[in-house]
């Protein structure tokens, strides 16, 4: 440790000593209990200038060697998060009960007990994770008593940088990157668009020939980096016709961006179809049309797979949407988002809302969900809708579709979500169910699915049914939306996505 670290730790200990006495003074007097005092310092070595984003406060049982893990969905660490704007060098940043918490509301909600505390400073550079995103700057673990009255003031110093690992490429498995040049107009810096690109066996040695396209979209929390599995997972295959297989990264600050256009996230759908795809069928020897580009993905990569194939008719030549996040907003997880007076938090019987299930059991509620995710500030599942769906409100901020506190829905944020309505989509393009879109639809749900997205689908269904469209839409019995995607179900959409290739092909030869 440096000089210059010492002396700003030693204080950085005697401010919060004067400060701690004090507060013992006030707390003994009401008879409150007392504990640690802790604080953030940024490290002067490796922060040359004032720092603005989120700091963070973890507690854990145990020790974290690097960064932090990301809040889980099911009983998180203790963590507490404050907006700071130009953070000094050298200037220790108090831990106190402005900064708000999940799964306790502050700092002294804490139970007594040994705990290992970290720091994390968010930039919100890159990627949706709070922690581990890309030029973020951590503390080490420090072992902390929460309760005791003889604990010293802590100084949690942000004297590490994560970087995101590099992308392992072999010999099969290829990184593809790209400058959007529609995104950074958008963003006023540059963006980049990735995907991990799977060659089959054969690419190698067959320099001229040219291959047909499987592109996936991961679920939400995934990215590019599932491709070093495709080959494991039988991917460059399909019913015997090799494939190039390319997974794209969805991960954007605000959350998944699902390759929709959006007003928060900016062009993505516009930037895939545009400017990667044609690099990507140049770059990788690629049949440069519709019918050899087919698109997939499951939940988040469910629902984006629909909308690009829905969107965009003539750029891919099907889809097999598994699980999708919902596509008829009449059901957005059991809310009808255009029926007045709605909560999120609470259903019309005034019960709380579950938003996940195992079996027929509620496990995840809505009111807690949303809380922590107003502690993470941003990224999260419910707030990556609103990034997607939302205008920007005057602060540049996508919209709130509901109050974080009491729960109450508002009515034009939701109407305004309208254009994201898959089914509305296919009500207001109908011709091209029998047109461009004849035979390309496939979605594939689990009647129990453990976020209840099966009602929306069943919607969308019937209008699909009500249409006269020839979409495949199942519903299978018992599944959920871990176990939906068994080796039945891999298999024929194996044998599906093999049948619209060798389609695609005879149609091509004949011309």
């Amino acid at each position: 440790m440096s000089k210059t670290i010492k002396l700003l730790l030693i204080m950085g200990a005697l401010s919060l000593t004067l400060f701690v006495t004090e507060k013992d003074k006030c707390a003994n007097a009401q008879g409150a209990k007392t504990g640690p005092v802790l604080s953030v310092l940024l490290d002067p070595k490796i922060a040359k200038s004032s720092m603005s984003g989120r700091a963070f406060l973890v507690l854990s049982k145990s020790e974290s060697k690097g960064i932090t893990p990301e809040p889980r969905w099911i009983d998180p660490d203790p963590f507490f998060g404050l907006d700071v704007s130009r953070l000094k060098p050298g200037e220790p940043l108090l831990i106190d009960n402005k900064w708000q918490g999940f799964p306790l509301e502050n700092i002294e909600k804490v139970p007594p007990g040994t705990y290992w505390a970290s720091a994390i400073l968010d930039l919100n550079k890159a990627s949706r994770k709070i922690f581990s995103s890309e030029g973020n700057y951590f503390s080490k673990s420090v072992k902390v008593e929460i309760g005791s009255v003889n604990q010293a003031p802590i100084v949690l110093v942000l004297d590490q940088v994560f970087h995101e690992p590099q992308f392992p490429e072999t010999d099969v498995v290829k990184l593809a990157q790209m400058e959007s040049k529609l995104l950074s107009k958008f963003h006023g810096r540059t963006i980049m668009l990735r995907a991990g690109v799977a060659l089959p066996q054969s690419y190698k040695d067959n320099k001229d020939r040219k291959y047909p396209a499987i592109y996936e979209v991961p679920g939400f929390g995934g990215n590019h980096f599932a491709a070093l599995s495709s080959h494991s997972r039988g991917k460059t295959v399909v019913e015997g016709e090799e494939v190039v297989h390319i997974m794209l990264d969805p991960d954007c600050p605000l959350g998944h961006h699902v390759f929709a256009d959006s007003a928060n996230n900016g062009p993505w759908g516009k930037a895939l179809t545009e400017e990667f795809i044609p690099f990507l069928e140049k770059e990788f020897r690629l049949i440069p049309q519709s019918w050899a580009r087919l698109v997939t993905g499951h939940s988040s990569g469910g629902w984006s797979s629909l909308w690009l194939q829905l969107k965009y008719p003539n750029v891919f030549g099907g889809v097999w949407s598994t699980a999708p996040d919902p596509d008829d907003f009449r059901d957005f997880q059991r809310i009808n988002l255009y029926a007045s007076n709605q909560n999120m938090f609470k259903d019309e019987k005034g019960k709380d809302r579950p938003i996940g299930r195992r079996g027929d059991t509620p496990f995840l509620f809505y009111k807690p969900f949303s809380d922590m995710e107003f502690a993470m500030g941003r990224g999260g599942q419910l707030g990556s809708f609103e990034a997607v769906f939302s205008e920007r409100d005057s602060q540049g901020n996508p919209k709130k579709l509901w109050d974080r506190k009491t729960g109450v829905m508002d009515n034009d944020t939701a109407e305004s979500w309208k254009k994201y309505d898959i089914r509305l989509l296919v009500e207001n393009n109908k011709d091209a169910l029998f047109g461009k879109l004849k035979g390309k639809i496939h979605v594939y749900m689990g009647d129990k699915d453990t976020f209840y997205l099966e009602g929306a689908t069943r919607l969308l269904g019937d209008t699909l049914k009500k249409l006269g469209s020839d979409a495949t839409v199942v519903l299978f019995a018992g599944k959920d939306h871990s176990n939906l995607m068994d080796a039945e179900l891999r298999a024929r959409i194996s044998k599906e996505m093999a049948q619209a290739l060798q389609k695609g092909k005879q149609l091509n030869s004949n011309r």
